[in-house]
C-alpha cells in the first residue's frame, strides 16, 4: 500500500525537485554570495520548510493529475494506474487536499517568518493553476504544456525568490555605497528557471505524442491530436532547435570560459541532436517512450551544470 502511494506522488520525482532545490542553494548561490563576502540571510530551517512546501505541492499536484486522469491512463498506460485500482479515489481526494493544505500553511508561515507576506500566495496560486490544469487547462491546444513547464521552471527559481528580498534588506546601505545588486544570482536562476521550462515544454509535447490514443478516445485537444503526430514532430524539432541555439548564445555570450563549452557541447547539445534524430525515426510507442527517457536525462545534466558554477566561483 505505501509502495502504491509512492508511486502516486512520484517519489523518485519529488526527490529530484528537494535535490535541485538544495543544488541551487549551495552550488549557485551559496559560492556567489561567497565570493563577494556576503552570506545566507534565509536561514536552514526556513529553507529546510520550503522544500517541504515545495515537495507536497507538487505531490498534492501528481495526485489531482492521476485522478482526473485514471480514465484516460487505463488507455495509455493501465499497468501504471494506481487511483481507482489499489488506491480509492476518495482517498487520492483526501490526500490531495492534505498535502495542499500542508503546503500552503508552511508557505504563509514562512512568508509570515521573513515578513514578507504577499509571497505566500505563490503557494496558493501553484495549487490553483495545478488543479486548473488537470480538470480543464491539460484538455486544451498548448495551454496545458506551456503551464506546466513554467511551473517546473518556479522550481530553480524558488531559492532566489525567497532569498533576494532578505539579502536586499540586509545589506542595503552597502548595496547603495557600491552601487551593486544581486542580480547576478537572478541572471544564474533565470538561466536554470528558462532551460527547465523549454526541456520541460518538450518532455510535455513527446508525452502528448506518447498518449495520443487515450487522449483521443476522450477528445481533448492536445497539440498531436490537433496538428497530427508529424506536425508535432516539427514543433518538438524545433523547439530543440531553440534550446541549442540558447545554449551556443549563452556560451558565446555570458560563459564563455572551455568547461562551459566543453559541458554545454558534450552534456547537452551532442544528447539533443541524438533526441532530435530519435523523435525524427520514432513509429512507435516504446520510441517515444525512449525519447521521453532521454529528455529527462538531459534535464539531469542541466541541473548538473550547477557543479560546473561552483568550481569556477570557489577556484
Amino acid at each position: 500500500m505505501i509502495r502504491d502511494y509512492f508511486r502516486l506522488v512520484r517519489i523518485k520525482n519529488l526527490i529530484i525537485i528537494a535535490i535541485t532545490l538544495y543544488i541551487m542553494r549551495w552550488l549557485v548561490i551559496y559560492p556567489i554570495l561567497e565570493l563577494n563576502g556576503f552570506s545566507f540571510q534565509f536561514s536552514e530551517f526556513n529553507f529546510f520548510l520550503l522544500t517541504i512546501s515545495t515537495v507536497f505541492i507538487t505531490a498534492g499536484g501528481y495526485v489531482i493529475n492521476d485522478y482526473f486522469d485514471q480514465k484516460t491512463d487505463l488507455i495509455n498506460c493501465p499497468k501504471r494506474v494506481v487511483v481507482g485500482a489499489t488506491i480509492e479515489r476518495r482517498h487520492a481526494m483526501t490526500l490531495h487536499n492534505i498535502l495542499n493544505f500542508v503546503a500552503i500553511a508552511i508557505g504563509f508561515y514562512i512568508a509570515y517568518e521573513i515578513d514578507l507576506a504577499n509571497i505566500g500566495f505563490i503557494f496558493p496560486i501553484i495549487s490553483g493553476a495545478l488543479w486548473f490544469y488537470s480538470t480543464t487547462y491539460k484538455n486544451q491546444f498548448l495551454i496545458g504544456n506551456i503551464i506546466v513547464a513554467l511551473l517546473i521552471a518556479l522550481i530553480p527559481l524558488m531559492p532566489v525568490l525567497f532569498e533576494i528580498p532578505m539579502l536586499n534588506k540586509e545589506y542595503h546601505q552597502i548595496l547603495i555605497r557600491n552601487g551593486s545588486d544581486f542580480n547576478v544570482l537572478l541572471f544564474f536562476s533565470l538561466g536554470f528557471a528558462f532551460f527547465a521550462f523549454i526541456t520541460n515544454l518538450i518532455r510535455e509535447i513527446i508525452k502528448d505524442i506518447e498518449d495520443i490514443e487515450g487522449d483521443e478516445e476522450y477528445e481533448r485537444k492536445t497539440l498531436p491530436i490537433v496538428l497530427g503526430e508529424f506536425y508535432s514532430k516539427i514543433v518538438v524539432e524545433f523547439i530543440i532547435s531553440i534550446t541549442i541555439v540558447a545554449l551556443i548564445l549563452t556560451h558565446i555570450i555570458y560563459l564563455d570560459d572551455n568547461i562551459t563549452l566543453w559541458y554545454f557541447l558534450i552534456g547537452l547539445i551532442a544528447p539533443l541532436l541524438f533526441l532530435s534524430y530519435k523523435i525524427l525515426k520514432a513509429k512507435e510507442t516504446k520510441d517515444y517512450k525512449t525519447a521521453s527517457t532521454i529528455i529527462k536525462i538531459i534535464m539531469l545534466v542541466g541541473v548538473g551544470y550547477s557543479s560546473v558554477i561552483y568550481y569556477s566561483m570557489v577556484n
